[in-house]
């Protein structure tokens, strides 16, 4: 009969070597990282390369790495819009220290990945209790080294690992608290699990995915428990910490945080083709690929050893005999929790309408846990060598992963030293019209800042529409000949103007390596400028005294000049022209306009606010000032004020939008009993908002 690890003199040798196996098997995976990274020769494509500018800016804004300096907290939180900050911070911070290449930015990836051993180990060693707690832990913890999907993002500069770490710690640490007294319950327990939960949301927003559904549970068994009112002061402290760590960071970035979510999930997923829930292919996208991303063998392994259990049990009668393995009772309270966790957050995940492999690695850790569960059912002879064949799988797969340099090699660094010369510290923009994985405008962006340098790429080529201000304002950029990659066909129009306008030279090109040239056109010296931004920006901003309509024709141009001038110069010289004509008459209207857009685009909505109010007072007729101003002060979450100004500026001069905007602040402000009048005015108000900003019909109808 199969007899499940009962030799005692092995209990005592994992209890006395945790610690030390721990640490060998972290140091053991960073190692083969390492050398992986030596081997991968591949450039940080589009999300590796964004992530590595996000930790670069914040390792800047730090003062940490060459080219920045401390500027305050609201230059730290303007950094991170669509993205929380924390990953980003840590990493920046490890890259202060271990450098600046992709390869050694990586490092941060090792500290994480150690993080997410850890606090797997430390799970199961709850989980397993005295017996077999060590060997639970340090099995899934190796576990977790092997699987394929987690061995993969521990060398892709992506937010995975971080999120695993933190997800793991966080439901490790929630369930501790929530055990019954005297476990659980105590002080501590609960402000260190709020910690982690805090942290895995401040690194990514789908950490709610894993973490919404324990966290509601875990708060209102808390709030249900009551024991003398400890329990329930515990939870509300716990919230409190949460959103105070959260909210500054949430308050002043939610509209673009909002906007980045819904183009992160919805648009994505309807440009890739991602099936949905409603579809059977959208719940067995996941399970179809869990194999490849977990390993067939270790799925196996726990099958085979579940079968073992079933079989002891079915042996043995039920119920099981309480007075052996009593911390192995399946299921018992902790295994209960981790189970309902797993499968809590799959559920979720797999409602999400973005499929990608990556968003199930948070779910991994719990996973390994589980299959280790059953591993340890096995006899020793059968788990070794299970062990060993999928080390030696993961491993044949990592190895076939390792990408070379093509022939000729991606010329990204060599087109960076052309461009930068002897004077890396001045602020450059290249056009980056071709777009593929070795060479787009996120890793011009990252090698170009490196050191202090402060080059940075922006796209421009794939919509025909902005020709005429590149032709104007831009001073270098890039073209390719042949494979475009992700910009398409219409990409040829915007080449064609480059090249045959006459206003640029060819300075310089580089083979590719799948054929065709990479050219830098450089803006001849006596080629006519174009009109400076600054000095169309006051009449554009101006416009927004016309309301929506004039709100089409000033983005449009704002998102072009965003990418012609990607260090935003332009904005320091409107600001000054804007003061300048307010010291002679503090009544300037378009340079108030100016003003409150400027504060409106680098997201400081109460300064935006200000300068709004001033040309509500100038022109109180018209509705379109205290509009704006209801709008702001909603993005800076005073929904009160908003709510005032709309309904003022409405009795001054009615009009649909500001209806809208009243009841709406006036929901958001608590005032639940204006719903019926919402359900009218905010439907009426984005009519009118989508009428004016149709273009208007020619004479020919």
């Amino acid at each position: 009969m199969l007899k499940p690890l009962q030799k005692s003199s092995q209990k005592p040798l994992l209890q006395r070597f945790f610690w030390p196996l721990l640490g060998l098997l972290w140091l053991l995976s960073t190692a083969l990282d390492r050398l992986w990274l030596q081997l991968d020769q591949r450039l940080p494509a589009w999300d590796q390369a964004d992530y590595l500018n996000s930790a670069l800016d914040h390792g800047r804004a730090l003062g940490l790495l060459a080219g920045g300096h401390w500027q305050g907290w609201q230059a730290l939180l303007d950094l991170s819009p669509k993205i929380p900050p924390l990953a980003s911070l840590v990493n920046g911070t490890v890259m202060a220290v271990a450098g600046d290449s992709p390869d050694q930015a990586a490092w941060a990836l090792s500290l994480w990945h150690g993080l997410l051993l850890l606090a797997v180990a430390l799970w199961g060693r709850q989980l397993g209790g005295i017996l077999r707690g060590a060997a639970l832990g340090l099995l899934a913890a190796l576990l977790c080294g092997l699987m394929p999907l987690l061995a993969e993002v521990r060398v892709d500069y992506v937010l995975e690992i971080p999120l695993s770490a933190a997800c793991t710690w966080a439901l490790w640490l929630l369930g501790r608290w929530q055990r019954p007294a005297p476990l659980g319950g105590h002080w501590p327990q609960a402000l260190v699990a709020a910690l982690a939960v805090a942290s895995a949301l401040l690194i990514k927003q789908s950490a709610l995915l894993v973490l919404g559904a324990p966290a509601l549970w875990a708060a209102a068994s808390g709030l249900r428990q009551g024991q003398g009112q400890g329990r329930r002061l515990q939870v509300l402290a716990a919230l409190a910490l949460v959103l105070t760590l959260l909210l500054p960071w949430l308050q002043h970035n939610l509209i673009t945080t909002l906007g980045g979510t819904e183009r992160a999930t919805l648009e994505s997923a309807a440009r890739e083709g991602d099936p949905n829930a409603s579809s059977l292919a959208g719940w067995l996208w996941y399970p179809r690929r869990l194999p490849q991303l977990v390993g067939a063998i270790p799925l196996i392994g726990a099958l085979l050893g579940g079968l073992v259990g079933a079989g002891q049990l079915a042996r043995r009668g039920w119920p099981y005999p309480r007075w052996q393995w009593p911390s192995w009772q399946w299921p018992s309270r902790d295994w209960g929790w981790l189970l309902g966790a797993l499968a809590a957050g799959s559920l979720l995940t797999v409602l999400s309408p973005n499929k990608d492999s990556r968003y199930l690695a948070p779910l991994l850790p719990l996973l390994a846990l589980a299959l280790a569960r059953c591993w340890l059912l096995l006899p020793w002879p059968l788990l070794a060598a299970g062990l060993l064949a999928s080390a030696g799988l993961t491993g044949a797969s990592r190895v076939a992963a390792i990408e070379r340099q093509g022939h000729p090699a991606e010329p990204l660094e060599a087109i960076v030293a052309s461009l930068q010369g002897a004077d890396g510290a001045s602020p450059r923009t290249l056009i980056v019209v071709p777009s593929t994985g070795g060479l787009n405008q996120h890793n011009v962006s990252y090698y170009g800042r490196r050191g202090g340098g402060q080059l940075v790429g922006r796209q421009l080529g794939g919509d025909p529409a902005p020709i005429a201000a590149a032709l104007a304002g831009a001073q270098l950029v890039l073209l390719g000949s042949g494979f475009q990659g992700s910009v398409g066909p219409q990409v040829e129009a915007f080449n064609s103007a480059i090249r045959h306008s006459g206003r640029f030279v060819l300075r310089q090109s580089w083979p590719k390596p799948l054929g065709g040239r990479f050219e830098l056109w450089v803006r001849r010296p006596q080629a006519p400028p174009g009109p400076s931004f600054s000095k169309r920006f006051p009449p554009l901003a101006a416009g927004l005294a016309q309301g929506p309509a004039g709100l089409a024709p000033l983005f449009d141009a704002i998102g072009v000049e965003h990418q012609l001038d990607g260090h935003l110069l332009y904005q320091g010289q409107v600001r000054q022209q804007a003061l300048t004509r307010l010291a002679s008459n503090p009544n300037d209207p378009q340079a108030l306009w100016s003003l409150g857009l400027l504060a409106v685009l680098q997201n400081r909505p109460l300064e935006a606010d200000r300068w709004f109010a001033r040309l509500e007072t100038l022109n109180p007729a018209s509705p379109w000032p205290s509009a704006y101003r209801a709008v702001v002060l909603n993005a800076a979450w005073r929904p009160w004020q908003a709510r005032a100004v709309a309904d003022l500026g409405q009795r001054r001069s009615p009009n649909p939008v500001l209806r809208g905007l009243g009841d709406l602040s006036g929901l958001l402000g608590g005032q639940l009993w204006r719903i019926g009048s919402a359900r009218q005015s905010i439907p009426a108000a984005r009519q009118a908002v989508e009428a004016a900003l149709k273009p208007k019909a020619g004479p020919d109808g």
